[in-house]
């Protein structure tokens, strides 16, 4: 697994590279990225029109007692004032519809990216942290264009617009207000680099706690039957009290500038009335309406400033949120899909040669195994834990692939089938079944459109699970809720019997799925193994020996490597691993029996 390297660097206040890459994600909406653009222009130009025209309805209207000209000028600003609304409205609305299209679409981008990550991804990634980069890291992302990107580029365009009426009307004046600019200044930048790494701890603590409550959930019922609740809830608290300071550290930083900001308006504000109001006195060099006129533009130019600040803010959250979701979608962790061959209709002849593999660089999981299974055989494998059965299956499933030697389906390369032609081929029930939070229908069809209702009931009642749902309150449209929870081990071990049997594979797979159930739910099992593995290559890891009696081949595995190939009757005639294995076994369940 490679993860490109990502240029952001935390303290860092603006991401260039990591900026332009979500600017890709706008070029389908650019006639909504230009109009944005256009209007901050415009309300830019609007909102410094209002103080400028305040400052003739004084002079010329007010002073002057002229009653014409001062309802011309308030009419003029009226105007002046709904043309901002209109423009205030379409700038605020589709800044928010181009970021929430952004998300969207990244959002999509990254869960098919995830979709095609290996087995070993997942096996060492925290599913809370996912959770977060897809869910709430994404949605952080849309403040960049609600509430970041145009809302920043219109407060400085505002700026521009206010210093150059400023220059305009009385130098003086401006360099006085210019004075005060720098401290703000270096003040922002300031709070805008402390605010980032801030910001990077806040993100990080969000993931530790969606991370912890996830899989405390999700394991709640082993924490209750181990009496854990006080630890796990000590260790919650230890948690929520980081992420707490971590929020408390950006509260700590806005009280700080804040103040420093409005601060620093009220000396500009007070400077400018001492030395305009002595100008106006001593001298006709500036007027009353000047010097109101920079008070409002003073104000003007210094509330953007700490806008800015505070919008950089959520433009810095959602530069830490996109850092992170774009690690991800950086991550390389695809099995590689370069096949040309269509895997339809499988004769399911398989063959290992020499194969080598390791999940762990160094330590080898198998050791140069030569296996071969022929089209329509039931072939066992067993072993101790840890001798590499079911990694077996996962290579052949290509959730991982080989480090050496050559795995051939119907005589052809694994790696020369389009992957997920070949996945369709193959069907695995697992011993621990995962059903999703819906119907049984919906969990056996996986909402595949050829695989109609009619279908599964046949299906059920072929392989004898069909009086078993019929029993459940809306039967084939029961709700299993998360994970099958409804459901005894037993009955997911049948609805997974029974997904696999729709799908009409050309391989079949049943990795220990009778190791954890009832005798009952056993013996619908067996009989429905018979119906499912008859005419189709079958592969049984098994736990339980006295199940795979009847294969056509038994393999013994032992530390990566296969140690004895043969039936059960001729396995049980040598001294070797099968029958130690058999024995223990039998011995174990007549002292239980007794």
């Amino acid at each position: 697994m490679k993860t490109k390297k990502n240029n952001s660097t935390t303290g860092k206040a603006f991401d260039l590279g990591l900026f332009k890459r979500l600017l890709a994600f706008t070029k389908p909406y650019k006639k909504t990225f230009y109009f944005v653009a256009i209007a901050a222009i415009v309300l830019s130009a609007l909102g410094v029109m209002r103080p400028y025209l305040l400052r003739f309805a004084i002079d010329d209207g007010i002073v002057e007692k002229d009653v014409k000209t001062t309802q011309f000028y308030i009419l003029m600003m009226l105007l002046v004032l709904i043309g901002e609304v209109i423009f205030q409205f379409s700038f605020i609305f589709f800044a928010n519809w181009l970021g929430q299209k952004v998300i969207r679409d990244l959002r999509v981008k990254l869960f098919n990216h995830m979709m095609d990550f290996k087995k070993q991804y997942f096996d060492n990634s925290s599913v809370g942290r996912l959770v977060t980069r897809a869910v709430s890291d994404i949605e952080t992302i849309a403040s960049i264009f609600s509430q970041g990107l145009f809302m920043i580029i219109s407060d400085l365009l505002k700026m521009i617009a206010v210093l150059f009426v400023m220059f305009y009307q009385s130098w003086q004046l401006t360099l006085l207000v210019l004075t005060v600019l720098p401290f703000i200044l270096y003040a922002t930048r300031v709070f805008q680099k402390k605010m980032k790494v801030a910001f990077e701890d806040v993100r990080a603590q969000v993931s530790n706690l969606n991370s912890f409550v996830q899989e405390r959930i999700s394991g709640m019922k082993i924490v209750q039957i181990f009496n854990r609740e006080q630890e796990e809830y000590k260790n919650f608290k230890n948690i929520n009290e980081k992420h707490k300071k971590a929020w408390i550290k950006t509260v700590w930083y806005n009280a700080i500038f804040f103040p420093i900001a409005e601060m620093s308006t009220s000396i500009t504000i007070g400077l400018i009335v001492w030395f305009g109001g002595l100008r106006v006195v001593e001298s006709d060099v500036l007027s009353l309406g000047i010097i109101i006129m920079f008070i409002e533009l003073a104000q003007m130019l210094f509330r953007p400033l700490r806008q800015i600040a505070d919008k950089f803010n959520s433009l810095q959250m959602g530069m830490v949120a996109a850092n992170r979701v774009f690690g991800i979608i950086d991550t390389n962790s695809k099995i590689e899909n370069q096949g040309q061959i269509e895997a339809k209709n499988l004769k399911g002849n398989i063959k290992f040669n020499q194969v080598r593999f390791s999940y762990v660089k160094g330590e080898e999981v198998l050791k140069g195994i030569n296996l071969e299974v022929n089209s329509g055989e039931t072939v066992a494998i067993v072993g101790a834990t840890g001798a590499g059965k079911s990694t077996i299956i996962n290579l052949l499933s290509r959730f991982y692939d080989i480090d050496s030697g050559e795995i051939l389906v119907d005589g052809k390369n694994l790696k020369s089938y389009e992957l997920n032609s070949l996945r369709e081929e193959i069907a695995v029930v697992l011993q621990d079944v995962f059903l999703f939070a819906d119907s049984i229908l919906k969990n056996i069809s996986l909402n595949k459109p050829a695989i109609k209702e009619a279908d599964i009931i046949q299906a059920a009642k072929d392989i004898g699970v069909h009086e078993f749902i019929s029993s459940l309150p809306n039967n084939y449209h029961y709700n299993v809720k998360e994970r099958g929870a409804m459901l005894s081990s037993g009955q997911r071990q049948l609805i997974a019997f029974l997904r696999a049997y729709v799908s009409n594979p050309g391989i079949l797979v049943l990795d220990e799925a009778t190791s954890s159930i009832d005798s009952y739910s056993e013996q619908l099992i067996q009989e429905a193994t018979e119906k499912i593995t008859k005419g189709r290559t079958s592969i049984i890891i098994a736990h339980r020996l006295a199940t795979i009696k009847t294969a056509d081949k038994i393999i013994v595995m032992d530390q990566g490597e296969i140690k004895e190939v043969g039936k059960h009757d001729e396995l049980l005639t040598t001294n070797g691993f099968y029958k130690r294995l058999y024995e223990a076994q039998f011995e174990k369940e007549v002292d239980i029996s007794a």
